[in-house]
Protein backbone atom coordinates (compact mmCIF):
# COMPACT_ATOMS: atom_id res chain seq x y z
CA UNK A 1 0.00 0.00 0.00
CA UNK A 2 2.96 2.34 0.57
CA UNK A 3 3.93 1.99 -3.09
CA UNK A 4 0.30 2.50 -4.12
CA UNK A 5 0.10 5.75 -2.15
CA UNK A 6 3.50 6.88 -3.46
CA UNK A 7 2.45 6.41 -7.09
CA UNK A 8 -0.85 8.17 -6.42
CA UNK A 9 0.84 11.16 -4.75
CA UNK A 10 3.45 11.37 -7.52
CA UNK A 11 0.84 11.53 -10.29
CA UNK A 12 -1.22 14.12 -8.43
CA UNK A 13 1.87 16.24 -7.80
CA UNK A 14 2.85 16.08 -11.47
CA UNK A 15 -0.67 17.14 -12.45
CA UNK A 16 -0.48 20.13 -10.10
CA UNK A 17 2.87 21.16 -11.55
CA UNK A 18 1.53 20.87 -15.10
CA UNK A 19 -1.65 22.86 -14.64
CA UNK A 20 -2.48 22.84 -18.34
CA UNK A 21 -2.95 19.06 -18.26
CA UNK A 22 -5.19 19.51 -15.22
CA UNK A 23 -7.34 22.31 -16.65
CA UNK A 24 -7.62 21.37 -20.34
CA UNK A 25 -10.12 18.49 -19.91
CA UNK A 26 -12.28 20.58 -17.57
CA UNK A 27 -12.29 23.60 -19.87
CA UNK A 28 -13.06 21.38 -22.85
CA UNK A 29 -15.95 19.78 -20.95
CA UNK A 30 -17.44 23.16 -20.02
CA UNK A 31 -16.95 24.56 -23.52
CA UNK A 32 -18.76 21.66 -25.23
CA UNK A 33 -21.79 21.95 -22.96
CA UNK A 34 -21.95 25.74 -23.24
CA UNK A 35 -21.84 25.51 -27.04
CA UNK A 36 -24.69 22.98 -27.02
CA UNK A 37 -26.71 25.25 -24.76
CA UNK A 38 -26.14 28.28 -26.99
CA UNK A 39 -26.87 26.35 -30.17
CA UNK A 40 -30.17 24.90 -28.93
CA UNK A 41 -31.49 27.83 -26.90
CA UNK A 42 -34.55 28.12 -29.15
CA UNK A 43 -35.64 24.55 -28.33
CA UNK A 44 -35.50 24.20 -24.51
CA UNK A 45 -37.73 21.10 -24.44
CA UNK A 46 -35.42 19.26 -26.82
CA UNK A 47 -32.39 20.47 -24.85
CA UNK A 48 -33.75 19.01 -21.60
CA UNK A 49 -34.30 15.63 -23.25
CA UNK A 50 -30.81 15.60 -24.71
CA UNK A 51 -29.08 17.08 -21.64
CA UNK A 52 -27.95 13.76 -20.08
CA UNK A 53 -26.50 12.56 -23.39
CA UNK A 54 -24.81 15.93 -23.97
CA UNK A 55 -23.17 15.91 -20.54
CA UNK A 56 -22.02 12.34 -20.96
CA UNK A 57 -20.66 12.85 -24.47
CA UNK A 58 -18.68 15.83 -23.19
CA UNK A 59 -17.44 13.67 -20.31
CA UNK A 60 -16.28 10.92 -22.68
CA UNK A 61 -14.41 13.39 -24.86
CA UNK A 62 -12.80 15.09 -21.85
CA UNK A 63 -11.65 11.72 -20.50
CA UNK A 64 -10.31 10.74 -23.91
CA UNK A 65 -8.43 14.03 -24.15
CA UNK A 66 -6.43 13.28 -21.00
CA UNK A 67 -5.93 9.52 -21.36
CA UNK A 68 -2.66 9.66 -23.27
CA UNK A 69 -0.90 11.26 -20.28
CA UNK A 70 -1.63 8.31 -17.99
CA UNK A 71 1.55 6.36 -18.87
CA UNK A 72 3.28 8.64 -21.39
CA UNK A 73 5.53 10.54 -18.97
CA UNK A 74 6.51 7.30 -17.22
CA UNK A 75 7.41 5.78 -20.58
CA UNK A 76 9.58 8.73 -21.54
CA UNK A 77 11.58 8.96 -18.29
CA UNK A 78 12.01 5.21 -17.80
CA UNK A 79 9.82 4.97 -14.71
CA UNK A 80 7.45 2.61 -16.47
CA UNK A 81 10.15 0.00 -17.00
CA UNK A 82 11.09 0.22 -13.33
CA UNK A 83 7.46 -0.34 -12.34
CA UNK A 84 7.24 -3.43 -14.52
CA UNK A 85 10.48 -5.06 -13.30
CA UNK A 86 9.88 -4.16 -9.63
CA UNK A 87 8.82 -6.75 -7.10
CA UNK A 88 5.52 -4.95 -6.54
CA UNK A 89 2.43 -6.20 -8.42
CA UNK A 90 2.16 -4.18 -11.62
CA UNK A 91 -1.62 -4.34 -11.46
CA UNK A 92 -1.57 -2.52 -8.10
CA UNK A 93 0.60 0.25 -9.57
CA UNK A 94 -1.74 0.52 -12.56
CA UNK A 95 -4.71 0.78 -10.21
CA UNK A 96 -3.00 3.71 -8.48
CA UNK A 97 -2.56 5.46 -11.83
CA UNK A 98 -6.21 4.80 -12.71
CA UNK A 99 -7.29 6.37 -9.43
CA UNK A 100 -4.99 9.35 -10.02
CA UNK A 101 -6.43 9.86 -13.50
CA UNK A 102 -9.95 9.78 -12.10
CA UNK A 103 -9.11 12.32 -9.38
CA UNK A 104 -7.47 14.61 -11.94
CA UNK A 105 -10.10 14.32 -14.69
CA UNK A 106 -13.23 12.45 -13.63
CA UNK A 107 -13.80 13.96 -10.20
CA UNK A 108 -13.69 17.63 -11.28
CA UNK A 109 -16.06 16.87 -14.16
CA UNK A 110 -18.42 15.09 -11.77
CA UNK A 111 -18.45 18.04 -9.38
CA UNK A 112 -19.03 20.66 -12.09
CA UNK A 113 -21.62 18.67 -14.09
CA UNK A 114 -24.65 19.36 -11.81
CA UNK A 115 -24.28 23.12 -12.36
CA UNK A 116 -24.05 22.65 -16.12
CA UNK A 117 -26.95 20.19 -16.02
CA UNK A 118 -29.17 22.84 -14.44
CA UNK A 119 -28.01 25.27 -17.10
CA UNK A 120 -29.29 22.78 -19.69
CA UNK A 121 -32.70 22.78 -17.99
CA UNK A 122 -32.55 19.66 -15.79
CA UNK A 123 -34.49 19.71 -12.55
CA UNK A 124 -32.71 19.52 -9.20
CA UNK A 125 -33.66 15.85 -8.72
CA UNK A 126 -32.61 14.90 -12.25
CA UNK A 127 -29.31 16.70 -11.69
CA UNK A 128 -28.77 14.55 -8.60
CA UNK A 129 -29.26 11.39 -10.67
CA UNK A 130 -26.88 12.76 -13.29
CA UNK A 131 -24.31 13.34 -10.55
CA UNK A 132 -24.77 9.76 -9.34
CA UNK A 133 -24.24 8.31 -12.82
CA UNK A 134 -21.08 10.38 -13.25
CA UNK A 135 -19.79 9.33 -9.84
CA UNK A 136 -20.21 5.69 -10.83
CA UNK A 137 -19.35 6.00 -14.52
CA UNK A 138 -16.25 8.20 -14.64
CA UNK A 139 -14.04 5.64 -12.82
CA UNK A 140 -15.16 3.12 -15.46
CA UNK A 141 -13.88 5.47 -18.18
CA UNK A 142 -10.49 5.75 -16.46
CA UNK A 143 -10.25 1.98 -15.94
CA UNK A 144 -11.21 1.06 -19.51
CA UNK A 145 -9.05 3.84 -20.90
CA UNK A 146 -5.99 2.49 -19.11
CA UNK A 147 -6.11 -0.62 -21.30
CA UNK A 148 -6.09 1.42 -24.50
CA UNK A 149 -3.28 3.65 -23.24
CA UNK A 150 -1.22 0.64 -22.20
CA UNK A 151 -1.56 -0.86 -25.68
CA UNK A 152 -0.55 2.36 -27.48
CA UNK A 153 1.97 3.90 -25.07
CA UNK A 154 4.88 2.57 -27.15
CA UNK A 155 3.65 4.28 -30.32
CA UNK A 156 4.83 7.76 -31.25
CA UNK A 157 1.40 8.92 -32.41
CA UNK A 158 -1.07 6.57 -30.83
CA UNK A 159 -3.86 9.10 -30.28
CA UNK A 160 -5.97 7.99 -33.24
CA UNK A 161 -5.48 4.31 -32.47
CA UNK A 162 -6.29 4.98 -28.82
CA UNK A 163 -9.58 6.61 -29.81
CA UNK A 164 -10.51 3.68 -32.05
CA UNK A 165 -9.76 1.21 -29.26
CA UNK A 166 -11.46 3.00 -26.40
CA UNK A 167 -14.54 4.71 -27.85
CA UNK A 168 -16.42 1.47 -28.70
CA UNK A 169 -15.87 0.31 -25.11
CA UNK A 170 -17.21 3.62 -23.80
CA UNK A 171 -20.51 3.30 -25.67
CA UNK A 172 -22.25 0.99 -23.10
CA UNK A 173 -21.38 3.42 -20.31
CA UNK A 174 -22.80 6.31 -22.33
CA UNK A 175 -26.00 4.42 -23.10
CA UNK A 176 -26.72 3.20 -19.57
CA UNK A 177 -25.76 6.48 -17.87
CA UNK A 178 -27.77 8.82 -20.10
CA UNK A 179 -30.71 6.40 -20.21
CA UNK A 180 -30.75 6.25 -16.40
CA UNK A 181 -31.38 9.99 -16.15
CA UNK A 182 -34.00 9.92 -18.92
CA UNK A 183 -35.74 6.98 -17.22
CA UNK A 184 -35.88 8.93 -13.95
CA UNK A 185 -37.30 12.00 -15.70
CA UNK A 186 -39.99 9.76 -17.24
CA UNK A 187 -41.04 8.59 -13.78
CA UNK A 188 -39.81 4.99 -13.98
CA UNK A 189 -37.58 3.23 -11.41
CA UNK A 190 -33.85 3.34 -12.09
CA UNK A 191 -32.58 0.71 -9.67
CA UNK A 192 -31.89 -1.76 -12.49
CA UNK A 193 -29.81 0.74 -14.47
CA UNK A 194 -27.86 1.79 -11.38
CA UNK A 195 -27.21 -1.87 -10.54
CA UNK A 196 -25.87 -2.51 -14.04
CA UNK A 197 -23.56 0.50 -13.79
CA UNK A 198 -22.30 -0.66 -10.38
CA UNK A 199 -21.60 -4.09 -11.86
CA UNK A 200 -19.70 -2.44 -14.73
CA UNK A 201 -17.67 -0.44 -12.18
CA UNK A 202 -16.71 -3.49 -10.14
CA UNK A 203 -15.89 -5.48 -13.27
CA UNK A 204 -13.76 -2.73 -14.82
CA UNK A 205 -11.80 -2.04 -11.64
CA UNK A 206 -11.23 -5.77 -11.15
CA UNK A 207 -10.10 -6.66 -14.67
CA UNK A 208 -8.59 -3.48 -16.14
CA UNK A 209 -5.43 -3.40 -13.94
CA UNK A 210 -4.57 -6.96 -14.97
CA UNK A 211 -5.23 -6.32 -18.65
CA UNK A 212 -3.30 -3.04 -18.56
CA UNK A 213 -0.35 -4.73 -16.84
CA UNK A 214 -0.15 -7.36 -19.57
CA UNK A 215 -0.46 -4.66 -22.27
CA UNK A 216 2.30 -2.59 -20.68
CA UNK A 217 4.66 -5.54 -20.71
CA UNK A 218 3.95 -6.02 -24.40
CA UNK A 219 4.50 -2.33 -25.14
CA UNK A 220 7.74 -2.03 -23.20
CA UNK A 221 9.31 -5.29 -24.40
Amino acid sequence: MNVFITILKRDLLLAIRHRAELLNPMLFFILVIVLFQLGMRAKPSVLVTLAPAIVWMATLLAALLSLDHMFRSDMEDGALEQMIISTQPTSLLVLAKILAHWIITGLPVTLVAPVLGMMLGLSFDATGILFLTLLIGTPILSAIGSIGVALTVGLRRGGVILSLLVLPLYVPVLIFASQTVNTYMSGYPIIASISVMMAMLVLSLSLSPWASSAALRMSVS
